[in-house]
């Protein structure tokens, strides 16, 4: 370490610490200024859009056309929102999407995880042949199969109902059990075994030992499955065929072709569908974060 000399009253010369130079922690600071302005910048990248969308929805066509345009508007109304739920029959869209939703999560939560403990940590033969397969069905594009799921659901009559979007989620999804199942995998063996030396059935170890175990993972599931459903538009489209059963995503994409002009209802319809999966987002975002690390996702 560099020192400096000096010379006390006394005649002593002792030995001070040169001071140390401020350039790399500058240079450190520097770096970090810049890493967060670009994190700042990419971040309004994101939000401005949706802050237009925010603002529109309340702002009378007066301030939406007005010149130059200004993000917040003049007079803040409501009328837009009562505008886009009268335009269709908003309620049964609402409640058709709801169904879906929760029967979705519902058999994706009890489907997937069954799947995955038995690929995790159960020993039968033909166990990683299974998994290869479910995983193999991963890497194959989901427009391959509408043809033939179509012609399918059209056989037994069920097209122009809600079966085929619901039926297929009690049958797991390969994404969630390769998901789950990494998890699992990290739950210790001593655990199942601990279970089966005090008599416990394989469904009760599940069920009352490893399940618990999963809660991040499980929700984190259930949020992805939750946005999925919500905002799905191919299958709704291809596969009902009347008003009564139509979901949100396909009332909206009727309201746009008949108010394209209309932005500020069409805004209030935007903002009414993106609101609850922004609900759902935060309100598990906690379990959210912790099932992204815990299955190795990130």
């Amino acid at each position: 370490m560099a020192v400096s000399s000096t010379v006390e009253a006394t005649g002593r010369t002792i030995d001070k610490p040169a001071p140390r130079s401020t350039r790399p922690r500058r240079r450190y600071l520097g770096r970090r200024l810049t890493h967060h302005l670009i994190l700042i910048l990419i971040c309004l990248a994101f939000l401005v859009p949706f802050a237009v969308m925010i603002t529109t929805a309340f702002k009378t066509p007066a301030d939406i056309f007005s010149v130059p345009p200004k993000l917040l508007p003049h007079r803040w109304v409501l009328s837009n929102f009562s505008e886009a739920v009268n335009a269709m029959p908003f309620f049964r869209y609402l409640a058709n999407t709801a169904l879906l939703v929760i029967l979705n999560v519902l058999g994706t939560l009890i489907s997937c995880p069954l799947v995955a403990y038995a690929l995790a940590k159960l020993r039968w033969p033909g166990r990683n042949v299974v998994f290869g397969t479910i995983l193999a069905t991963m890497m194959l594009p989901a427009q391959v199969t509408f043809i033939p799921l179509y012609l399918l659901w059209d056989r037994v009559g069920a097209v122009g109902t809600l079966w085929p979007l619901i039926i297929p989620a009690f049958f797991g999804s390969p994404f969630y059990i390769f998901l789950l199942r990494q998890f699992f995998t990290g739950v210790p063996d001593s655990l199942r075994e601990a279970g089966l030396l005090d008599g416990a059935s394989e469904f009760r170890i599940y069920w009352r030992l490893i399940l618990p175990q999963a809660k991040p993972a499980i929700a984190t599931v259930a949020i992805f499955q939750f946005v999925a459903t919500w905002t799905d538009f191919l299958l709704p489209l291809i596969y009902l065929n009347t008003q009564e059963n139509y979901t949100l995503s396909i009332g909206l994409y009727n309201f746009f072709g008949e108010h394209g002009v209309a932005w500020g209802p069409l805004m209030a319809a935007c903002l009414i569908f993106t609101v609850p999966a922004l609900i759902v987002f935060m309100v598990a975002q906690r379990y959210f974060v912790q099932g992204i690390a815990v299955t190795g996702m990130k």
